[in-house]
């Protein structure tokens, strides 16, 4: 249903009528100094593309590469943070694969089900749609900060405690009410990310700055220049496409291209369906921020 052919977070792949098996990978290489909080952030964002193609997953694999020296009690710490989030997902880790390299790299194979009829896609906004997001923005700032010792200990905390969060509630919000385009805001950014769904949805977003939720230190670190490599490739290939203000200054701008790792997910909400998006979010105690709209054309304007 889903392959090479379009842009989306996973292949989709019908089993029947009544269920699609979603199937997905990542893994990366350390980005907090803690093995376990680095096992549970690769899992969480493994999971991610499950449920942003509104799929439930249920099976995944282990891919790991150790150093010879690495310590047993550090690669026990990863995968057993993987392990714990998994299982918080309701998700069996039925074994996986393990190289030798000298940086350790860690994350899943993740398998998933997905209702046919009920599936988002990157391509299916509408004209009207208004965009939702449910985890702040910033990540990349915080760890690149963390990397060159700039990082204070607090706002490595709070990027950890959102990084480690999985997407599982948010994407039943969005099944409960109808969404069936959406996303999940990694390596690309928001800005890349977003102009993917433009582009497959053949629509033009419009997008309020001031409306976007950074973290709070994400602003500091911007301003010493800590900018990831992804960052700067994001603004040079994505930055062409998109309209922005010309009142932004250049920290502020660039944050638009912060990649993030288990980031939140990018949700088109029919307009009909907003308020009662709203209150049962509420309800559910799941965050989200209302960023932008969507509209006939083609691009993304960023006002």
């Amino acid at each position: 249903m889903i392959g090479l052919t379009s842009p989306d977070d996973a292949a989709v792949w019908r089993l029947d009528e009544a269920r699609g098996l979603v199937v997905t990978t990542d893994f990366f290489t350390p980005i907090v100094d803690d093995a376990h909080d680095f096992g549970s952030i690769a899992a969480a964002n493994s999971l991610s593309d499950i449920y942003a193609m509104g799929g439930t997953p249920f099976l995944a694999l282990n891919i790991a590469a150790i150093p010879e020296d690495l310590p047993i009690e550090i690669a026990s710490a990863i995968l057993r943070g993987g392990a714990e989030k998994a299982r918080e997902a309701g998700v069996v880790i039925a074994g996986g694969h393990t190289i030798k390299d000298r940086e350790p790299k860690y994350g899943l194979v993740a398998l998933g089900f997905v209702e046919p009829d009920r599936m988002m896609s990157k391509a299916n906004l509408k004209p009207g749609d208004r965009l939702a997001l449910t985890k702040p923005l910033g990540f990349g700032l915080v760890t690149t900060a963390l990397k060159r010792d700039q990082a204070a200990p607090e706002d490595v905390q709070e990027a950890v405690h959102w990084m480690k969060q999985l997407n599982q509630r948010a994407g039943r919000l969005a099944l409960e009410f109808g969404v069936r385009s959406g996303t999940d805001i990694t390596g690309f950014g928001l800005m890349g990310h977003a102009w993917e769904m433009a582009q497959a949805s053949s629509v033009r977003l419009e997008i309020d700055h001031q409306a976007l939720p950074f973290l709070e230190s994400a602003g500091k670190y911007a301003s010493l220049g800590a900018f990831a490599g992804g960052l700067l490739d994001n603004y040079a290939y994505f930055g062409q496409h998109i309209e922005l203000p010309v009142q932004l200054e250049e920290p502020t701008r660039m944050m638009l291209f912060d990649p993030q790792t288990s980031g939140g997910l990018l949700l088109g909400v029919p307009p009909a369906k907003a308020e009662p998006f709203t209150r049962r979010a509420q309800e559910l105690g799941q965050s989200f921020w209302w960023i932008g709209d969507v509209k006939e054309g083609s691009g993304i304007r960023v006002k």
